[in-house]
C-alpha cells in the first residue's frame, strides 16, 4: 500500500455535491450529497452498479458537468466554478483520461496518439516523439510505435491509451471502466500497468467500475447506491 501524508492537502475535495436532472415534469436526483476527500497518490475505486451514480460522479470530478449544488476542488482549485475555457486549460495541464473504448484516433500511429496531448501544450515534435517512445516502452509497446490502432489488439490499444493519459504527468488520472472490453488476463495486465504508472509518478487515480475485480487494484473503495455513498473502506490487500 502507498503511504500518504496525513497533513498534506487533499488532491480531490468534494463537498455537499448534489446533481439533479430534469426529466419531463419531474426531477431525478443522481447524486444526493456527496462528501469525499482523496489524497495525492491514492488509487480510488468508485464502485457501483448501473444507475448508482458513479458515472455522474466521475463527470462531476472531471468537470464534464456542473453540479446542482456543492463543489469540487482539484489541487485546491474549484473546478466546478470554472468557465469552459479555463476548465479546458486545467484539464490539459492537470488531468488524464483512460476510456473503456480506447478513444484512439484511427489515422494516427501509436506514437502519434500518445504524443497528442503534448502537441496541444506546444511541445516540439522532437520532444514529443522522445516522450511518446519512452512511455510506449514502459507499457511494453516499443515495437508498435508506428502501428495504427487497427493493427493492434484491444489490450495493446488500451496500453496506448494508458501511455497517452500519463504522458503529461497529470495530477489525476480518471479511468472509466478501463478494462470493460478486455479479457480477464489482459484486464490484470492493464490494471497492473495503471497502478505501476501511478506509483512511479505519485499520481492520484480515480477508477470507476461495476466490476468487483477492480476493487483489488485500489487502495480505497467507495461504493455508491442510488446517488449516495454507502461504504468507504480501505483495501487490506497488497497491490
Amino acid at each position: 500500500m502507498a503511504e500518504t501524508a496525513t497533513m498534506e492537502k487533499p488532491m480531490i475535495e468534494v463537498r455537499k455535491l448534489r446533481k439533479e436532472y430534469p426529466v419531463g415534469d419531474e426531477v431525478v436526483v443522481a447524486l444526493k450529497e456527496i462528501n469525499l476527500s482523496v489524497p495525492r497518490g491514492q488509487i480510488l475505486c468508485i464502485f457501483g452498479q448501473s444507475g448508482s451514480g458513479k458515472s455522474t460522479l466521475l463527470n462531476q470530478l472531471a468537470g464534464m458537468e456542473k453540479p446542482t449544488r456543492g463543489g469540487v476542488r482539484i489541487g485546491g482549485q474549484i473546478i466546478s466554478a470554472m468557465d469552459e475555457d479555463t476548465l479546458a486549460v486545467f484539464r490539459q495541464n492537470h488531468l488524464g483520461f483512460v476510456f473503456q473504448a480506447y478513444n484512439l484516433l484511427p489515422n494516427l500511429t501509436a506514437s502519434e496518439n500518445v504524443a497528442l496531448p503534448l502537441m496541444f501544450k506546444g511541445v516540439s515534435k522532437e520532444e514529443r516523439d522522445i516522450a511518446a517512445k519512452k512511455l510506449l516502452t514502459l507499457v511494453g509497446l516499443q515495437k508498435r510505435l508506428d502501428h495504427f490502432p487497427n493493427q493492434m489488439s484491444g489490450g495493446q490499444q488500451q496500453r496506448v491509451g494508458i501511455a497517452r493519459a500519463f504522458i503529461t504527468r497529470p495530477d489525476v488520472v480518471f479511468a472509466d471502466e478501463p478494462t470493460g472490453n478486455l479479457d480477464s488476463k489482459t484486464t490484470v495486465e492493464v490494471m497492473k500497468m495503471i497502478v505501476d504508472m501511478a506509483r512511479r509518478f505519485n499520481q492520484t487515480i480515480v477508477l470507476v467500475s461495476h466490476d468487483p475485480e477492480m476493487k483489488d487494484f485500489a487502495d480505497r473503495i467507495v461504493t455508491l447506491k442510488d446517488g449516495e455513498i454507502i461504504a468507504d473502506e480501505m483495501n487490506s490487500k497488497e497491490i
